[in-house]
């Protein structure tokens, strides 16, 4: 596997910041969903958003390849999670074990793309993200050096991480 960037990245396309409760982050994450061409890589510490969900449902059957990580306590101990249903809905799923909380909330837009999109922040993919809590989005496009970073990431949890079905039977 590449090793991550440990040097600062050239600064390259754009940046949008959202904060919520005042800015409408969670129609900023449906939008770039919708977008997605080829792939999309999520990273959710919770993920109970059914709008997110359904976007993600969405994109998978227009032929987006959808793929996440999540923590493992928060999937187990939440009687609100969706990831049950996402991985029921055929999208691949594999629990974050290893760490006492896998905080990451990131997706990655068509990450091997040549316009590739990176979100991240403290956004949970939660009602109360956008409802009731102060968070941030950031949404970083067409940087790619910055999203194979992040996607080597991924794919360094994913490694780490044991498939839905071996966990949760």
């Amino acid at each position: 596997m590449p090793a991550l960037a440990a040097e600062p990245l050239p600064a390259t396309g754009s940046v949008q910041v959202l904060f919520t409760p005042w800015d409408d982050a969670e129609g900023a994450l449906l939008k770039v969903i919708a977008e997605a061409r080829h792939s999309i890589h999520v990273q959710a510490y919770v993920f109970s958003s059914r709008n997110l969900g359904w976007a993600l449902g969405e994109a998978k059957r227009r032929g987006v390849h959808v793929e996440m990580l999540a923590d493992r306590e928060q999937v187990t101990k939440s009687d609100h999670s969706l990831v049950r249903a996402l991985h029921d809905s055929g999208i691949p799923i594999w629990l974050e074990v290893r760490y006492a909380n896998a905080h990451n909330k990131i997706m990655l837009i068509d990450a091997e793309d040549a316009d590739p999109v990176v979100v991240t922040g403290s956004y949970n993919f939660t009602f109360s993200a956008q409802a009731r809590n102060a968070e941030n989005l950031v949404i970083l496009r067409g940087n790619a050096p910055l999203a194979r970073v992040y996607l080597d990431n991924w794919r360094r949890h994913q490694a780490d991480a044991l498939p839905y079905a071996e966990v949760i039977r």
